[in-house]
Parts: structure tokens; sequence; C-alpha cells
């Protein structure tokens, strides 16, 4: 162990200190507010601290380090320029009178209309804070038209068995019951077996396209008429958007309601933990449900709304459909690149990603194998064992932002960790080998945690 990698405890040494205040002329502290004891803080000097924090941050991985290729969560890399825009509105507060806002409503605005035009639909709601709160407010909306009809008997909603994970849990949580759709051989929707399902007790259909496996639904408009003719709705889940930026609208396919990740379609970083955005866009016949005004004095993460704004802005009309045009010949250019070496269970294009079902040979090495591996390169782990139709399943999404320099980079490791694999599994068996953690008891970890020192 290195001197720095010690918690911070560890590191600490009575009377040390990293400030010096000075004492403090008059008290202003009203009794009984004191404590009994003091603060059980470490005591380190000022380089000790820097060093200590400094050094912690290298140990983590992030997109302004290295290559990030998590499926399904789209956009990775945030351009800077956002950055320098947000500090402009980071003073306001919700309460303050509206007349001193106009630069924030503005944006809104914007907004509003650029992703009904992107979207096809007709308006936007931005009180939404992430995407399955999103869900849950567009599900609301389609409960809520159809009980405004008197249609009280709608109960259930139809979920693909490709979907990602929140959308039966956010329709569970809206009160509904969960009917499963199945996917033919080829990933798609089984029409053939969504119809059976319909009727009048259905409210809506939850899907995204292209779907989880980064297939575009080619039966989208069958399917919407066998929905609408039933008297449900659909419901576009918006997390796969990048590849249809400025192709193909959710509008045009059928869908009444949808939300957008603005943190994974339009340039905040999704998969480090920070803060998303879900807004929900409805089509003429549910205008009349959004709260009113539209544009309401709480606007979920504006900070998040600031920049994909700049980012549109950016882009331009003429330039939106590129980012899903690269996105697209990204993924298929890795995939074309290894599917000799790792399986493919649906080999045919797909959009923004795909996804593997683990190594061509196999000899005993598993997805987390790989997975792990891939840390001792410097890159990131795709998402694995997701979606669930495939058991080995490696998911991989380059997104549109990365050079053909680090996907090439990728690509040669991948072909060489299926090389070792055939040639020492043990190798892999036990990876990562140079990072400052190695392989923890991840289930372990996760039940019965260490939360404190």
């Amino acid at each position: 162990m290195r001197y720095y990698d010690k918690l911070v405890f560890e590191l600490s040494q009575k009377g040390r200190s990293a400030f010096s205040l000075p004492q403090a002329k008059h008290e202003f502290t009203p009794g009984g507010v004191w404590r009994e004891s003091e603060l059980n803080l470490p005591e380190l000097s000022e380089p000790d601290v820097v060093r200590h924090y400094t050094n912690l941050s290298q140990m983590n991985f992030g997109v302004d380090t290295g290559f990030y290729p998590l499926g399904s969560c789209t956009m990775k890399y945030n351009p800077k320029v956002n950055e320098q825009v947000v500090p402009q509105f980071d003073g306001l507060h919700p309460l303050q009178p509206e007349c001193t806002v106009q630069g924030a409503r503005e944006v809104l605005s914007f907004m509003d209309k650029a992703l009904a035009e992107i979207t096809g639909m007709k308006h936007f709601t931005f009180l939404p804070c992430a995407g399955a709160h999103g869900e849950l407010t567009g599900l609301m909306l389609i409960k809520e038209y159809h009980m405004s009809r008197g249609d009280t008997a709608r109960t259930k909603v139809i979920v693909p068995d490709s979907a990602h994970g929140t959308n039966p849990a956010s329709a569970a949580v809206c009160g509904f019951d969960i009917v499963v759709v199945k996917s033919r051989p080829d990933g798609l929707v089984d029409v053939e077996d969504l119809k059976p399902l319909l009727g009048p007790d259905i409210a809506g259909i939850m899907m995204t396209n292209p779907n989880t496996l980064g297939l575009f639904e080619r039966d989208i408009k069958e399917i919407a008429r066998l929905v609408h003719e039933c008297g449900g709705l659909l419901y576009y889940d918006g997390a796969n958007m990048n590849p249809l930026l400025g192709v193909v609208r959710p509008g045009d396919m059928g869908f009444d309601v949808m939300h957008l990740n603005l943190h994974k379609t339009f340039s905040t970083p999704h998969g480090g933990g920070g803060p998303g955005s879900g807004p929900v866009g409805v089509g003429e016949k549910l205008v009349p449900l959004l709260e009113k005004p539209r544009v309401s004095g709480f606007h979920g993460n504006f900070g998040v709304i600031v920049r994909a704004c700049a980012y549109i802005l950016m882009l331009g009309k003429e330039n939106v459909k590129m980012a899903g045009l690269l996105a697209t010949l990204a993924a298929n250019y890795i995939k074309e690149s290894l599917k000799d070496c790792y399986k493919l269970p649906i080999p045919t294009v797909c959009k923004h990603e795909f996804v593997f079902d683990g190594l061509l040979a196999d000899n005993g090495v598993t997805t987390l194998d790989v997975a792990k591996r891939l840390l001792d390169y410097g890159f990131h782990a795709p998402t694995i064992y997701f979606p669930l139709l495939f058991h080995q399943a490696l998911m991989i999404e380059p997104t549109e932002t990365e050079s053909l320099q680090t996907l090439d980079a990728f690509i040669e490791v991948m072909k060489k960790i299926a090389r070792e694999a055939a040639e020492d599994p043990e190798l892999l068996h036990t990876a990562p080998h140079n990072t400052p953690i190695g392989r923890p008891d991840e289930t372990t970890a996760a039940r019965p945690p260490i939360l404190r020192y």
C-alpha cells in the first residue's frame, strides 16, 4: 500500500492543521447548541490534505480519463462550453419574482419548441428531474386521460420483455398491472404475441425505439395502429433517442407521450451519478392535461436544461442529425470488427448500441471476466448481463463523440482479451490486476456494506 492510499484518518497526526483562522472577537452562538465533545476530524497539514484527495480522485474512472462504452446510457461526454454557460444562471431562486427571471423563461420556451420539433410532440413539461420521474409523470397523464373520459377499466400497461427495468417499475408505482409482450428471435416485438393482449383493459404500451438491443422496431406503425384501435395510448421511453435525432420522430411513429433524458441525449453525461432531467412531451390530445402553467416556478434540474439548450444551439438544425448518424456508425463499426471473437446473437444492422452474448469460443470465461479485464487496459466495462434476453449479455454503446482512434484501440483490446481467454483463462478469472482494488465480493459489499471507518 502506498502512503497516500491510506484512509485520511490513518494519515492523521494529532496537532497538525491545514488552516489558521483568527480568534473570533464576538460570540454570537446561542446557548444550548454547543457540542458536548469535539468533532472527531482527521488532523493533517495542507499538503497532506491536497495530496490525499488528489490521489483519491485519480483512483476513480471518469469520462474525462477514458472510454466509457456503457450500453443504454447514451451520451457520456459533456462539451465543456456547456459548463461555461450554466454559471450564468446559478444564482436563480425558484421563488423570486417572475419579472426577474425572463432569461430563464426564454430558455424553457426555446427548449419547449426545440424538443417538440425534434420529437414530433406538441408541448413539453420540464418538471421531471430524471428519466424514471418522467416515466411516472407520463403514465400519470395516460391514467388521467382515461379517467377523464370515464374509461376506468384500463388498468394494464404492456411492456416488452426487452424493456428497461424502469418501465414496469414506473407502471407499477402508478398503479397499473404489467403485461409482458414477447420478442421474436430477431429481437423485435412479436406483433402476433401482442394482438391477444389488447383489449378494453389496456391503458397503453411502453416502448423505446430503437429497443434495448439497439434494434429499430420496424413494425412500430402497425403496433401503434393496434394499440390505438383498442383504445390505448403509446408511451415512448426516450432513453435511446440518440440515433434518431433529425432522422425519425416518435410523434410520427404514433407515440402519444414520451420523456427525453436530457442527461442522455443532450450532453450532460449519464453514468457518473450526476443530476438528470426527464422532460415529458405530449401529443395534441394530452396537452390540456399538462400542469398550468407548463413553465412554473420550479423547473426541475434547471442546469441540465441549460446544458441541453447550449448543446442544441451549438449543433444547430443543420448538424443535430449528425449526432445520430455518428452514434449509429460507431456502434456498427465495433460490432462488425468484433463479431469473429464474440457471439453476436442477432447479426443485423444496429443503431446506437448492440449486444454480444459472451465469447465466441467458450473456455469458461464469463462476461464478468471480460469486463474486469478491460479495466486493466484503461477502459471502463460495457453494461453486462443486461438485457436479460441473453445469458452472457455484453451491451456496448460507443456514442457519437468518440474518435476512430479510440474505437480502434478498444477493438484491439477486446480482440486481445479474446485471445487471452483462449490461451490463459485464469488471467481473466483473476482480473483486474492493475487497479487499486482487485475483485471484491460484490454481493457481500452490496448487502451488508461497511459505511463508516
